[in-house]
């Protein structure tokens, strides 16, 4: 059974980082619950299906050298896990976040991303 801290870095690289669908759809289904919640700004998606598409698009938005870093430690306890990140150029993120995660049973139920907000230039 995968443990909060790999279920963290398989969200992260193994799907939201992973341009091979083949593979993305493998490490979905091997990571998330069947009716996994994703939530982001943009609504909630439910679903390996749902979740599949969201991360195949955002994929395809942008350019093959936009990756996913992690930025800063993890956190994770029995059930639950958080994780910054950054994506874009190695080394200049076009945008940062962070996934918080729900695990039960060895698998993720819910996966909630929260955008960073603009820092201000003053």
């Amino acid at each position: 059974m995968a443990t909060v801290s790999e279920l963290l870095t398989a969200n992260l690289h193994d799907v939201f980082g992973n341009r091979d669908a083949t593979s993305r759809r493998a490490a979905i289904e091997r990571t998330y619950s069947p009716d996994v919640a994703f939530t982001d700004p943009e609504g909630t998606a439910v679903g390996w299906d749902a979740l599949d598409q969201k991360a195949g698009e955002l994929l395809d938005q942008v350019p093959g050298a936009f990756q996913f870093v992690e930025e800063g430690r993890r956190y994770a306890s029995g059930t639950h896990g958080a994780l910054a990140w950054g994506f874009g150029p190695v080394g200049a993120p076009a945008v940062r976040g962070i996934d918080v995660i729900e695990v039960r049973d060895g698998v993720v139920v819910s996966l909630t991303t929260f955008f960073a907000e603009p820092r201000d230039t003053d």
